[in-house]
C-alpha cells in the first residue's frame, strides 16, 4: 500500500493541541490505523498531524508562490510585520 505520507523520521516529541470536528477526528484515527498497517509502527494522530500539515503546505503551489513573494524584499514598500518576522528569523 502507498500513502502520500512517508514513514515518519526519528524526532523529538512535540505537544500539539487542536480542536477538530468529529468527522475529521474519525478520519485522522482511520489514517493513523492505516499508517500502522502500512509501516508496522503505531503513531499517534498528534505525531502524524505535523507531517501531514507539512506535506499539505509543501504541495500547495499557491502558498509557495505567496510565501516567496512575502520573503522577497521590495524597495518601494516598507516591510510588513509578517515580513519583518520572517526576515528576523532568517537572520538568526
Amino acid at each position: 500500500m502507498t500513502l502520500k505520507l512517508d514513514r515518519l523520521p526519528q524526532r523529538s516529541p512535540t505537544k500539539l493541541t487542536i480542536s477538530v470536528s468529529p468527522e475529521l477526528k474519525g478520519a485522522l484515527d482511520a489514517y493513523a490505523e492505516i499508517y500502522a498497517q502500512t509501516y508496522g509502527q503505531r503513531e499517534s494522530v498528534a505525531e502524524l498531524i505535523p507531517f501531514m500539515l507539512d506535506a499539505f503546505i509543501n504541495a500547495d503551489p499557491g502558498f509557495r508562490r505567496a510565501r516567496r513573494a512575502l520573503e522577497e524584499p521590495r524597495a518601494d514598500v516598507p516591510p510588513s510585520q509578517t515580513e519583518q518576522i520572517l526576515q528576523d528569523r532568517t537572520e538568526d
